[in-house]
């Protein structure tokens, strides 16, 4: 088996330069110093991955259920993290040692049968091009990349990384939780990226979230121009929230760049594939304190924490990555090294891998060491369910190594976490339900700093649940980010979306009367049930009283103790009348009409009350029809008198024929055919559509009015009509007859009360209909009183003072007087 360990000779040579360097006493220039220290950091901190490959060997040879009798042993080859030496390092593995010779193996020992590398989709397809022509598996532990698992290119690469293909539903579960509705975007330029910037939009799109911008990282930064462009698009977007994308490989330039320049007012959210210490300083590393990480869920390995207690120069002397480890870690020398003019302290017995700064190594198992972890057992159980199924081909395997590319169709047989066989045999990352730990990377003094995880996500299962309190946000923000494009519209208002931008944008506007909006961003307002109506702040519907003009609330008390007092005061006038039925003021008025015109007056202020209290069917229907039959009588009464004056007046010649109209059966008559005409009238409109009862939701806001459709308007106005037509003819009359002398005239009086009866309904008319609800109600009431008062005054409050408080007036001699001065 071949693990990818290239770091650990890199770290080697890297130490005796330094050595030779001192040796020499050669000058270390500044780029020189830097790349030397980038080195060490980067290739220092992935020694874990050797360690991995140690740990799961010892512990599966060690185990007597797993592989019996056969022993895994591994071997360890160099790139360099370059593509060329991948080749050439893969080509000395297929020749064996010493030349590379293509198509020949000069190892007669050489059985190893599967390559574990490389690190970076890079090197992996740079080792696969030349592997894959042996048919050689090989399985690649960095982060999964779509080219490699096209299976006509690289049809022998099996990758242990996962797919991440539930991370864009990761990272919008996310955004719903803190509200982030505008974030930006950056994404490695490859079909990796493509792919997660497509699913994710799609996602962001579904649940109403915007990307205030989409940025690649590519070569182009290298340009200060395009890099000038890139940096002003980031900082100038309203976005406070950055998600990055990409591997460690892929974002090379895009850590290049924060090398030089730091982000401020914004915080990072990232996956684990990006490696962002790997091209930072001990003083950089500050700048992503608060950073957000998706880290695939750790998967514990048992055994791992004690092993690396174990691990010690000391103790595994031989080891010879692992002594120059310890001396470029801890920065000391474990034996005397002579002829330096420098001289460098001893390194203490005590040192173990807890004491290593974290930026040399991580004190977690990092998801490529479990990748490869996985990788080892992966291999290892395919051996063994083919030992206990196939021996015969397990033996070929184990005899002739090249034919080990059969081994490809059991490993993707293999669960590589749990080693059960796959009865479907699917490709392993993509069958495995992911699972993501919510890491806070946190930056403190003395160059230390930590992944605290804070929060878990399960994308599949839509469930999310993080600690808010343990999170470290960035110093730029004392609390909980916000990275919107518009204010949040709270309830009682909608969104309006602005033209030409995302759904994100938009202004608040208030929602229109009658509708309310109960939640933060609603885009529509919605109408509230009839039987209720919208709260001031229009964010809830509240319950509507019912309501009618009652006679217990203010204006129906007022009306009705008006309607009672007018109406008891024409019963009065009436009882005065009677009273002094035989003095001459009665006579000369004809009583009669009198008596008439009063009982109808007073049935006029009554008919006002069926407009007050809580209305009914048969009270609309009775309370318009009332109101029009005993006001007709009325003025049809005051026809009467206006016709007997002037009659009276034309008949003072002896033996006139005009004499028979005066007598009180024609007047009778004709009250009698005016009202007759008004109730067919009333008879056709309830025959045809008659006033009904219905609530009014519209009038009063927060009130249901019950009240009385008129049903026919045609026919309401057709009544109203023809009592205006009366009065109207009355009037003309009244007004003809106005200079008969006084003995006889009544007709001022008759016209004084016919002009206040045509001025207020002809007033009632327009505000009837620009009045809604108990309003209209009133007003109608308002109008019987004031015309049937104007009439009760006017004709007889001129007679009620002569007869109850002159009665020396009240004579015939004073009349005949009038009448001849």
């Amino acid at each position: 088996m071949q693990p990818d360990c290239r770091y650990f000779v890199i770290l080697r040579t890297y130490y005796m330069t330094i050595l030779k360097c001192k040796q020499s006493g050669c000058d270390v220039q500044e780029n020189d110093t830097f790349s030397l220290m980038f080195f060490k950091i980067y290739m220092l901190k992935h020694y874990q991955h050797f360690l991995t490959v140690q740990f799961a060997v010892d512990e599966i040879n060690k185990d007597p259920q797993l592989l019996p009798n056969i022993s895994l042993g591994y071997q360890l080859l160099n790139n360099f993290h370059e593509s060329r030496l991948a080749v050439e390092n893969s080509l000395m593995w297929l020749s064996g040692k010493g030349p590379t010779i293509p198509n020949y193996s000069c190892d007669r020992q050489h059985k190893s049968m599967v390559v574990i590398g490389g690190m970076s989709s890079t090197l992996s397809m740079a080792m696969a091009t030349l592997l894959g022509l042996y048919k050689v598996p090989q399985l690649s532990y960095g982060s999964f990349d779509l080219l490699l698992s096209d299976e006509v290119l690289y049809p022998y690469v099996y990758q242990l990384g996962s797919r991440e293909s539930t991370l864009h539903l990761a990272a919008v579960q996310l955004m719903l939780h803190f509200g982030w509705t505008w974030v930006g975007l950056i994404i490695s330029y490859d079909l990796t990226g493509e792919q997660f910037f497509m699913h994710l939009k799609e996602e962001m799109a579904w649940n109403g979230l915007c990307l205030a911008f989409t940025e690649q990282v590519s070569e182009k930064i290298k340009d200060y121009d395009y890099y000038i462009k890139f940096l002003a698009r980031i900082l100038g977007s309203s976005s406070n929230v950055i998600f990055v994308y990409g591997n460690t490989d892929s974002l090379k330039y895009f850590s290049e760049l924060l090398m030089i320049f730091e982000f401020y007012g914004k915080i990072f959210v990232i996956s684990a594939s990006w490696d962002f210490s790997a091209y930072s300083t001990d003083e950089m590393m500050s700048n992503f304190h608060g950073t957000l990480i998706f880290s695939h869920f750790k998967r514990e390995i048992p055994g791992f924490t004690d092993f690396l207690k174990s691990v010690h120069p000391l103790a595994n002397p031989e080891d010879i990555f692992l002594t120059s480890y310890w001396e470029l870690a801890f920065n000391c020398l474990l034996s005397e090294v002579k002829n330096l003019n420098l001289t460098y302290r001893q390194c203490r017995e005590s040192l173990t891998f807890a004491d290593v700064p974290p930026i040399y190594f991580e004190k977690t198992i990092m998801e490529l060491s479990s990748n490869i972890y996985n990788g080892v057992y992966l291999l290892a159980h395919t051996l063994h369910q083919m030992l206990q199924t196939e021996a015969k081909v397990l033996s070929e395997f184990l005899a002739y190594p090249l034919l080990s590319w059969k081994l490809l169709h059991f490993l993707k047989c293999i669960n590589p976490v749990t080693g059960i066989k796959d009865a479907l045999c699917g490709y392993g990352p993509s069958m495995t339900a992911e699972t993501y730990d919510i890491l806070n990377f946190r930056s403190f003094p003395d160059k230390i700093w930590s992944e605290v995880k804070v929060g878990e996500v399960i994308p599949h299962e839509k469930v999310l649940s993080i600690n808010e309190e343990d999170i470290d946000w960035p110093e730029d923000f004392p609390q909980i980010p916000s990275s919107i494009c518009s204010v949040v519209c709270g309830p009682g208002f909608r969104k309006q979306f602005r033209e030409g931008q995302p759904i994100c944008c938009f202004d608040c506007t208030s929602c229109p009367d009658g509708k309310i909006s109960n939640k933060t961003d609603a885009e529509q307002c919605r109408q509230c049930p009839e039987d209720h109506y919208p709260s001031k702040e229009k964010d809830r519907c509240l319950p509507r009283t019912v309501t009618y003009l009652a006679y217990e609330e203010t204006l129906g008390m007022i009306l009705a103790s008006s309607a009672l007092c007018f109406s008891v005061l024409t019963t009065f006038v009436l009882g005065v009348f009677v009273m002094h039925r035989d003095t001459p003021i009665v006579k000369a008025n004809n009583c009669s009409l009198s008596y008439i015109l009063l009982i109808s007056l007073t049935l006029c202020f009554l008919s006002s009350l069926l407009f007050i209290g809580r209305p009914t069917p048969a009270i609309c229907i009775l309370r318009q029809t009332t109101f029009a039959i005993v006001f007709t009588v009325a003025i049809a009464s005051i026809l009467a008198k206006t016709i007997t004056v002037v009659v009276a007046f034309r008949a003072t010649k002896p033996g006139s024929q005009l004499r028979r109209w005066l007598r009180p059966a024609v007047s009778h008559a004709l009250i009698f055919l005016c009202t007759l005409i008004q109730m067919c009238l009333c008879s056709i409109w309830l025959g045809t559509y008659p006033p009904f009862l219905e609530t009014d939701t519209h009038s009063e806001a927060s009130f249901i009015v019950i009240e009385c459709n008129e049903g026919s308007l045609v026919a309401f106005y057709c009544v109203l009509g023809y009592m205006g037509f009366l009065a109207l003819v009355s009037f003309t009359l009244a007004f003809l007859a106005r200079n008969l002398p006084d003995t006889f005239n009544e007709a001022k009086y008759l016209t004084f009360s016919m002009l206040v009866f045509c001025s207020v309904w002809i007033s009632f008319l327009p505000t009837y209909q620009s009045t809604k609800g108990k309003a209209m109600v009133a007003m109608e009431i308002f109008s019987i009183l004031v015309s049937s008062a104007g009439i009760l005054i006017c004709i007889f409050a001129p007679k009620c003072y002569v007869i109850l408080l002159r009665p020396d007036r009240n004579t015939l001699q004073i009349l005949k007087n009038k009448a001849n001065p």
